[in-house]
């Protein structure tokens, strides 16, 4: 639906959209989820948009909060969490499964449900499972209600690393070597599992990179540099996935790139460059949040590799169905060759993430950027598209 169709009359003057922000979430990621929604509070128009701010606990409620950003920073190096930052430790939020019917509802044991008004969009900047991997994307569409970023598909296509790889070769993009241990696979025969993972780096030599297949912000990744370390990054990548992937190292430079939703289809920012983190084996969870290792904006690449490199992105984002927004991550191989890693559909949105400072660099700050992803939402109808 569009800005234009809200209800008005003389009697009744228009209202202006109304945002919900969800976030928090039961994945691994959810102080990151956090923080990222304190930026975003900070940032929407408030003389443009009225805003609901719902965080989902790490059990799945759903918790009215306060509209509080400076409350959801990391802070001696701790991630916020929804839990300190609910109204009540028992409310719940409860969105319309009716699209005739877009009213929030909010109660209590033991009270009258409150009506908290209508909500015309959603902002979710849940990440990992239960909220990026396409479950959000459809309740927002059994609602009827428009939300930001990618539907069921593309996002549940985002989310599983080896589907995305899948995707991604069947439409010509080049991904690097990488082995699946499925849950079955493990519970079946643990020995012939592993099995299969020491032949891969038999085939393509270490250092190996274990990790959990639908998760990120880089949480449950080991580097194993030899087989002595595989038990346990094995176990590790466990303890938030069933399903893990293991990739061959790839020597080169890392590049993203991030790709918007315009009017007129989607158009990729300028590239940034992760450079090696000197206190870290590898760009981590700590590197990345924790200690803030900065990337080169715009990345130091010729005007030939910048072109090819946003060409992938978008390539990337079209072949996955994406809509509003990705961040796109690749290596530029030894050989000059761009490798697609993997994409984010809903990417790392804190004042320090690559996603939004790629955009600055390219002209449009943050709270232009949380605006226009608002919009491309609003524009965007539910259901088959």
């Amino acid at each position: 639906m569009s800005t234009e169709n809200l209800s008005q009359s003389p009697e009744q003057p228009a209202r202006k959209p109304r945002v919900a922000v969800v976030f928090g979430g039961r994945s691994s990621e959810h102080g990151i989820s956090v923080v990222t929604a304190g930026a975003v509070l900070r940032a929407i128009d408030r003389t443009k948009y009225d805003v609901l701010p719902i965080g989902i606990t790490q059990d799945g409620r759903w918790a009215l909060t306060a509209d509080e950003p400076d409350r959801m920073a990391i802070s001696e190096r701790r991630t916020p969490n929804v839990e300190d930052l609910a109204e009540s430790s028992e409310g719940g939020v409860v969105l319309p499964v009716d699209p005739a019917n877009r009213e929030v509802v909010y109660s209590e044991p033991g009270s009258v449900p409150k009506a908290l008004g209508e909500v015309d969009v959603v902002f979710p900047v849940l990440h990992g499972p239960y909220g990026e991997d396409g479950t959000l994307q459809g309740l927002l569409e059994l609602s009827g209600v428009p939300y930001v970023g990618s539907g069921v598909l593309a996002s549940a296509v985002g989310q599983d690393k080896d589907y995305m790889k899948r995707v991604f070769t069947s439409f010509g993009l080049k991904v690097g070597p990488y082995v699946v241990i499925r849950p079955r696979e493990w519970e079946r025969d643990e020995s012939a599992a592993r099995k299969k993972i020491v032949d891969f780096a038999a085939e393509h030599g270490w250092p190996l990179f274990v990790k959990p297949a639908r998760a990120g912000s880089s949480i449950g990744i080991t580097k194993v540099d030899d087989l002595s370390g595989l038990d346990d990054a094995i176990a590790e990548a466990h303890r938030h996935d069933p399903k893990i992937l293991v990739e061959a190292a790839l020597r080169g430079r890392e590049i993203e790139c991030g790709v918007l939703e315009f009017e007129d289809g989607p158009r990729a920012s300028v590239p940034a460059e992760i450079p090696p983190p000197d206190a870290h084996a590898y760009y981590d969870f700590e590197a990345k949040y924790i200690d803030s290792t900065p990337g080169i904006v715009p990345a130091p690449l010729t005007p030939e590799q910048t072109a090819e490199v946003q060409r992938l992105a978008v390539e990337a984002f079209e072949a996955a169905s994406c809509e509003g927004l990705v961040r796109a991550d690749f290596f530029l191989t030894e050989d000059g060759e761009f490798v697609i890693n993997e994409i984010n559909t809903l990417p790392g949105f804190t004042p320090i993430s690559m996603y939004p400072q790629m955009w600055q660099a390219s002209g449009i700050n943050y709270p232009d950027l949380v605006d226009r992803l608002i919009q491309a939402a609003l524009r965007r109808s539910t259901g088959l598209r």
